[in-house]
């Protein structure tokens, strides 16, 4: 089979492919790549293709598209960016982060930015994200934004521009892990060929930014945990994999209790205090003392422990603001004000409909620009014009007058497309990128190599949810290249993994995943028993002997197996094929059957954690 046979569907007239050039040359970047994945020929590319997607299968990791349980898609062409762009787009993020910690950290303390005219006062008070509980708090360590996903496309020029920002709850980082480890399971030769920088480090890193936020109260080594909604949200599989390794606590609502502004979580041994919480629940429901009273997702007193400095939630309460798709309009003037700096990666051009010259070019442009409600997610509530029925626009049109303030308008931007394997073969395809990074405090802002590449599978789709058919794509930054004689050289191949850590998956003692950074854990800390459910019973703190707090004081309580406990379920994930959503929380995913794996059906309670809008903040709309 000639080396071209395998990519002789791919469409490269336009020049918008990543892959090649509009002449049909292979782009440098993907060189090493190409002639790779052609000598493996068709039929051994799409041989194990079908393997990676089984093992997707294999692992429970499906979801639901038109009434069809489907693995979720991963393709076996990976997307590679050249470190010198990465580096470009990794200072962009870094820039964009800092300049939102900044506008949060302003918004609800001094309020700078509106009395000095950089945002209108009506943005803020319009809002619904502004959460009026957190005005005047300050995390300890100054950190709002913890963990940011920015998403990103290339514009008709090949360059990267901003798409949106989200800092809520940002999901999809278990793609990234996951997509990794099935290409190095599945195609280990291709990481010969050149240095892919590793991302087998993030959940090291991640808990390192969540231990650097805690209170000023906590320990020497702060306790941390996952609160997740129930193992019938969409998104369970990417709590459960984040938990199990960072090696802390996956914990649902029950397994926590606030005591004299404190919270603590129900162990074997008694109550053990908790310093850091990453939720994965949206803010309406993390407190029924504060927000909505009918929720089960969330700790009452909650509110009262953060506003006590007790203990941190990362991401803060309140962040909704910074994702509002107006205020993204605002964000290359707040980069400007705060830091001094120009933006380093500018926004799609957009039209703010509140202002009335743009509300009526937009109108009379209806059907050749995009609409966007500015608190949309999963690709829900988008009008793209040219697509669009003479209804529809219609329709369109009274809602962008009766509301403006909820829409924002942006030119169709011609998504760049790399080849993706489908009936046919590998053909062109439409893409963007989803980089996430962690904030440590003050400027140190590390961004994960890589990020979640999401690909619309459909031909001629631009919207690349998985609810509307897409899949994803392992994302490689090449290394750097060094001066040394020969890059292919086992000494130059340690150089790289010291400098610049990087993917090889043919070393024999190459792991998947870094090991999270843990001081030597004292006797006492060893014996810690998981959390388990609300069966324990409630001591309160005020009340119980010291032996009754394990942890909370440093004193441990004796130490109880759970399998001495009958009936009691540790909150542990179980490895029963649970999924993740498509990176959102409108994808639809569904554990396998739609029921308990046992054939329980799920109580009030879990309806209301599988069901409830914004339980898993997740993916925001293309």
């Amino acid at each position: 089979m000639s080396a071209t046979s395998l990519f002789q569907h791919v469409e490269t007239s336009s020049g918008g492919d990543e892959m090649f050039a509009s002449d049909g040359s292979v782009r440098p970047t993907y060189s090493a790549l190409h002639s790779a994945l052609a000598g493996l020929g068709l039929e051994e590319f799409r041989a194990r293709s079908e393997s990676l997607a089984r093992s997707y299968l294999d692992q429970g990791i499906t979801f639901d598209y038109a009434g069809e349980e489907r693995p979720f898609p991963i393709d076996a062409i990976p997307r590679v960016i050249a470190a010198e762009e990465w580096a470009r787009v990794s200072r962009g993020i870094a820039q964009r982060v800092r300049a939102l910690e900044r506008f949060l950290d302003d918004l609800y303390t001094d309020r700078r930015a509106i009395s000095d005219g950089v945002i209108p006062e009506k943005l803020v008070s319009s809002s619904t994200y502004i959460a009026e509980p957190m005005r005047g708090y300050r995390p300890p360590n100054g950190v709002r934004i913890h963990i940011s996903g920015i998403d990103l496309v290339r514009d008709g020029d090949g360059e990267f521009r901003v798409l949106e920002d989200n800092v809520r709850t940002p999901s999809g980082v278990s793609y990234v892990l996951s997509n990794r480890r099935a290409m190095a399971q599945t195609f280990p030769e291709l990481f010969a060929h050149r240095p892919v920088r590793r991302v087998g480090e993030y959940p090291g890193r991640l808990l390192g930014a969540l231990q650097a936020a805690a209170p000023d109260t906590a320990g020497e080594e702060p306790t941390v945990v996952v609160l997740t909604p129930g193992r019938y949200n969409s998104a369970y599989f990417e709590h459960s994999l984040l938990a199990r390794t960072m090696g802390v606590d996956l914990v649902e609502a029950d397994d926590l209790v606030e005591r004299n502004d404190r919270v603590y979580m129900r162990t074997t041994a008694g109550l053990r205090r908790v310093d850091v919480i990453y939720k994965r629940t949206d803010d309406d429901f993390l407190d029924p003392e504060v927000f909505r009273p009918d929720s089960v997702l969330g700790v009452p007193g909650l509110v009262r422990s953060i506003l006590a400095g007790n203990v941190v939630v990362a991401n803060a309460i309140g962040n909704g603001i910074g994702d509002d798709k107006l205020t993204y309009t605002y964000v290359p003037a707040l980069i400007r004000y705060y830091l001094g700096e120009e933006p380093i990666i500018p926004n799609v051009d957009t039209w703010r409909l509140e202002e009335p010259d743009s509300r009526a070019e937009v109108l009379d442009r209806l059907d050749e620009l995009v609409l966007k409600p500015v608190d949309g997610s999963g690709g829900k509530g988008i009008v793209i014009g040219p697509a669009a029925s003479r209804t529809e626009l219609d329709t369109l049109r009274e809602r962008l007058q009766t509301d403006p303030r909820g829409w924002i308008a942006q030119p169709v931007v011609q998504l760049s497309t790399i080849p993706t394997l489908v009936d046919e073969g590998p053909a062109s395809r439409h893409v963007d990128l989803r980089p996430f990074a962690l904030n440590n405090g003050g400027d140190d802002v590390w961004v994960l190599p890589g990020g979640l590449t999401r690909v619309a599978l459909p031909r001629g789709e631009m919207i690349v949810n998985s609810s509307r058919g897409g899949g994803s794509k392992d994302t490689w930054v090449l290394a750097a290249e060094r001066p040394v004689p020969s890059p292919a050289a086992p000494e130059a191949r340690a150089l790289a993994r010291e400098e610049e850590p990087i993917e090889d998956p043919l070393d024999e003692n190459y792991e998947e995943f870094d090991d999270p950074p843990r001081e030597e854990a004292s006797e006492e800390q060893r014996r810690e028993p998981d959390p388990v459910t609300s069966a324990i019973p409630i001591i309160d703190a005020e009340d119980a002997p010291e032996s009754e707090l394990a942890g909370a004081d440093g004193v441990q309580g004796q130490s109880i197996a759970a399998e001495d406990l009958p009936g009691i379920v540790t909150t542990e994930p179980a490895g029963d094929g649970s999924q993740p959503a498509g990176p959102g929380e409108a994808d639809g995913l569904q554990p396998p059957g739609g029921s308990d794996p046992d054939g329980a059906k799920p109580s009030a309670a879990t309806d209301q954690r599988q069901s409830e809008k914004g339980a898993d903040d997740a993916q925001q709309d293309r």
